[in-house]
């Protein structure tokens, strides 16, 4: 069979297979694959690191942010602050309603007195806007200078002289 060569058969068979996609005849788009590809992780990931930072600042420091709760915020360099989270970013917590602490002496002391009664301090309940400076009641505090936190009570002494001050306010 002197027409049924290899090149021939070669050429048969492509003939037969035109109407098939072969890898020759199909366009090189594998670059649009790859792009396609690395768009959809990209949406999975921006959509986890969205809901990982919507639902984790309720917790990050076990924290309910929803405004309702009192709480006592100690910081690193000893000062306390008491207020109603409002939200936890990634390094800052933002405190609302802030109250502290401060400590009061008497002016004068009279010579009746015990000595131990004489150096006794007394505790007041301060509501952040009235100092020299004149801060709005919010507060921004770095996470780094948190030493750690805690729910109040209802019923704590410290909430029942905020809600009696915010009574007379």
């Amino acid at each position: 069979m002197p027409g049924n060569t290899p090149v021939n058969q070669a050429s048969e068979v492509k003939q037969n297979l035109s109407g098939f996609d072969t890898p020759e005849s199909k366009p090189k788009n594998n670059a649009a694959k790859w792009l396609v590809v690395i768009v959809i992780i990209a949406i999975i990931i921006i959509g986890g690191l969205w809901l990982v930072s919507k639902y984790s600042k309720f917790n990050i420091l076990g924290i309910n942010t929803a405004g309702k709760e009192w709480h006592a915020i100690f910081l690193t360099n000893g000062q306390v602050y008491f207020g109603k989270v409002g939200s936890i970013k990634q390094d800052v917590l933002v405190l609302s309603e802030i109250y502290y602490l401060q400590v009061t002496q008497p002016l004068q002391v009279s010579g009746e007195q015990p000595a131990q009664q004489q150096l006794q301090n007394e505790l007041a309940l301060v509501k952040l806007g009235n100092e020299l400076h004149g801060p709005q009641d919010e507060m921004r505090i770095n996470r780094d200078h948190i030493l750690f936190t805690e729910v109040l009570k209802n019923d704590s002494k410290v909430v029942e002289a905020i809600e009696e001050s915010k009574r007379t306010e």
